[in-house]
């Protein structure tokens, strides 16, 4: 197991690449948690009615 990076420059770039390429297949595939479905989640929390994690397509 790699260590985690401990600054910027220790970051691995291969992996950064292949994390952002598969962020954005998921985003041109629909596979997505709107903004709004975030934006109740967070609102809920510290309230009595706390909603659960938002999932895809929500």
């Amino acid at each position: 197991m790699k260590p985690e990076p401990t600054n910027l420059h220790d970051l691995d770039e291969d992996a950064e690449a292949a994390a952002d390429a598969e962020g954005l297949a998921d985003l041109d595939a629909g596979r997505v948690v709107s903004g709004e479905a975030v934006k109740r989640w967070l609102r809920s929390w510290g309230t009595a009615d706390v909603l659960p994690t938002p999932r895809i397509g929500d």
